[in-house]
């Protein structure tokens, strides 16, 4: 019985190697109950190297004690920008070449997590080519603790990954509101199998792969409610849930910002070139600044609606002036073809200054994407009207995107 069996798994790793999406040959002959559970186990126990789609080359000691994931993910893109003042640009970009290292060292609660962009890394701004650096202890797991580089969780669009989104890219009221990546700690959790999570942590501040040598920090927590069951941060409804998910989220982030000069400053939070800024305050200044968040996000029978309001204020130290932004953007989605074809459309308003007038900015944008294999293998286009409101001249610019991506 046992030769039939380390058989069977010497034909199922053929299979897989030819199509690591079917299902292999073991998982067919427990279903068909011609082996049992007990045989399962032992022709599914621990390889020394293995490979599945979308989790990499899996390379695993012989004791078990560790076990290292080597995978990537790559972002093709052609961006046509239609203006309706000055020249139009055509632009091809290789967007997103992500190489990645993760796994689990003497203990599998004690997970690490190294992730970089060569492209980004052979330029002159190499500190954005340290992508993630951390590592993880699940003491249990409504109490996780991570240490290292890694994204904050302000944002649920933010949150997901930028390999899971229907669209080309995140809407600009993310991306207004984003602090990024930074150097921290959290604690974070699941509670009750999912239905409820939270996060809660402190960075330095600085942003990605950056410190300071003030004693100021950032400090963030998001909690989010399931009452329907876990809901993965991925967007779109691919798997055509067969019952209704419901997420509701709220986030919170303080950081603060020292003033180097009138226009430049010790930190790189993406933030600081989005809503705040670098003109508000004087050299030496220090800005604190208050973000927070709401979202809901629904699945179910391929339909996906999700939105998302975000606002914030930063005070100069100083002199005390305010600077208040807040924007929202609202989107659904539907797979027309199960798991293969499935399009979407998003509205997104932001008001980078709420005490001005007329500079206000609007998307509406659509979306088509193929998924070959979920979002490991896809293809996207987006057509979006990008409406920059101004006191004299208002624009309205047509953007046109098309992007491959590829995660192995």
């Amino acid at each position: 019985m046992k030769r039939v069996i380390v058989l069977a798994g010497i034909c199922a790793g053929i299979l897989g190697s030819m199509d690591a999406g079917a299902k292999t040959l073991e998982d067919v002959l427990k279903e068909k109950g011609v082996i049992t559970e007990e045989d399962y186990k032992e022709v599914t126990k621990v390889k020394p190297f293995d490979y599945k789609l979308g989790k990499g080359f899996t390379f695993t000691s012989q004791d078990e004690k560790f076990q290292l994931s080597i995978g990537g993910r790559m972002q093709f893109r052609y961006t046509f920008a239609d203006k309706e003042i000055g020249q139009d640009t055509s632009q091809w970009d290789a967007k997103r070449v992500r190489l990645w290292a993760q796994g689990y060292a003497y203990y599998k609660d004690l997970t690490y997590n190294l992730e970089f962009d060569p492209r980004v890394l052979a330029t002159s701004d190499t500190t954005k080519g340290l992508i993630t650096a951390y590592m993880d202890y699940k003491i249990v797991d409504e109490a996780q603790v991570r240490v290292g580089q890694f994204k904050d969780c302000f944002g649920r669009q933010e949150v997901i990954s930028d390999g899971a989104l229907e669209f080309v890219d995140r809407s600009p009221v993310a991306e207004a509101f984003r602090h990024g990546y930074d150097i921290g700690a959290t604690l974070y959790g699941k509670i009750a199998g999912g239905l409820a999570t939270y996060n809660v942590g402190v960075f330095g501040g600085a942003g990605q792969t950056r410190t300071r040598s003030s004693n100021d920090n950032a400090f963030f927590a998001r909690v989010a409610v399931n009452p329907l069951g876990d809901m993965a941060y991925s967007e779109g409804d691919l798997d055509v849930s067969k019952k209704p998910l419901l997420s509701i989220g709220a986030n919170y982030l303080r950081n603060t910002i020292n003033k180097l000069t009138a226009t430049t400053v010790d930190s790189a939070a993406s933030n600081v070139s989005g809503w705040i800024g670098t003109t508000l305050g004087t050299a030496t200044d220090k800005i604190y600044t208050d973000s927070y968040g709401a979202d809901l996000a629904f699945k179910w029978m391929g339909l996906s609606l999700q939105g998302e309001y975000l606002l914030g204020q930063a005070e100069v130290r100083s002199t005390g002036d305010l600077k208040r932004a807040h924007g929202f953007y609202t989107q659904a989605g539907y797979m027309i073809i199960p798991k293969k074809l499935g399009v979407a459309f998003r509205y997104s308003y932001l008001d980078p200054n709420r005490d001005n007038a007329n500079d206000t900015k609007t998307e509406q944008i659509g979306a088509v994407s193929y998924y070959f294999d979920k979002h490991n293998l896809k293809v996207q286009a987006d057509v979006a009207n990008i409406h920059t409101q101004t006191m004299t001249t208002p624009t309205d610019d047509m953007q046109y995107r098309v992007q491959a991506q590829i995660i192995f």
